[in-house]
């Protein structure tokens, strides 16, 4: 697997479809006028209705600014982007998803997991933090965990290609530590030396960077059934030297 975050997609579109998390976490905090409401109530409503709407609107606008500060490699920036716009929509997932992308990107893991563990705790339907939190646990080299946490992925959508490709990978590696295992026990186990030298092999061509992971795409229109190609780039810029 290449080292790189890569463009995966993000199943707010289907979701939505089906009924988001997002939507109803906003639902769930928006008043919802009965039948009986007395005019007093009505009109309370409509004076909070703006207030209501300019969360999402505040959430798009510090979505898309963070994204152009994180392709420039202004990660302190997108963060304070971030977080200005979870201050006027704390129940938005893409930002809450890329503030986790944006701090395993600048190094701070710890944060990051626990950014996307909330995620998978209070969303598990939605398989790519489950995927980025196993890409994390990898490059730390908690295995098992890494493996765990893509079988969640891969259970929440068992269509979702990036997660069983990462999966694949993680059993690789997890062939090699058994492997290097045996071989330790038996040094004269050649069964096992050639086995761990295939397995070194395949993971050194096809996984050397570890799990990839994903990153949302563009806000998708709410009646697609199936996820698109993001419309965010692959990969950053490169670094100016």
């Amino acid at each position: 697997m290449r080292s790189s975050i890569a463009a995966s997609t993000l199943l707010f579109a289907a979701l939505a479809a089906s009924g988001a998390p997002a939507a109803r976490a906003q639902d769930a905090a928006t008043p919802t006028p009965s039948s009986a409401a007395t005019p007093a109530t009505a009109a309370t409503l409509a004076a909070t209705a703006p207030e209501q709407a300019a969360g999402p609107r505040a959430a798009a606008a510090a979505l898309e600014s963070a994204r152009k500060l994180f392709a420039g490699h202004r990660n302190d920036e997108a963060l304070a982007a971030i977080d200005a716009g979870l201050k006027a929509a704390p129940n938005d997932l893409r930002l809450r998803f890329e503030r986790g992308v944006v701090l395993a990107d600048s190094g701070r893991t710890d944060e990051a997991i626990d950014a996307f563990e909330a995620l998978t705790q209070e969303f598990p339907e939605l398989p790519e933090p489950h995927n980025n939190l196993a890409a994390l646990y990898a490059a730390r080299g908690e295995l098992d965990r890494a493996r765990e946490a893509l079988e969640d992925a891969v259970r929440a959508l068992p269509s979702y290609s990036l997660a069983n490709e990462n999966l694949g990978d993680i059993h690789l590696r997890l062939a090699e530590r058994a492997y290097q295992r045996a071989v330790r026990a038996d040094a004269a186990n050649r069964a096992a030396r050639e086995k761990l030298a295939l397995a070194r092999e395949l993971v050194s061509r096809v996984s050397p960077g570890g799990p990839r992971r994903a990153t949302p795409p563009a806000p998708a229109a709410p009646a697609a059934a199936v996820p698109a190609e993001p419309a965010v780039p692959a990969s950053r810029p490169p670094r100016s030297p």
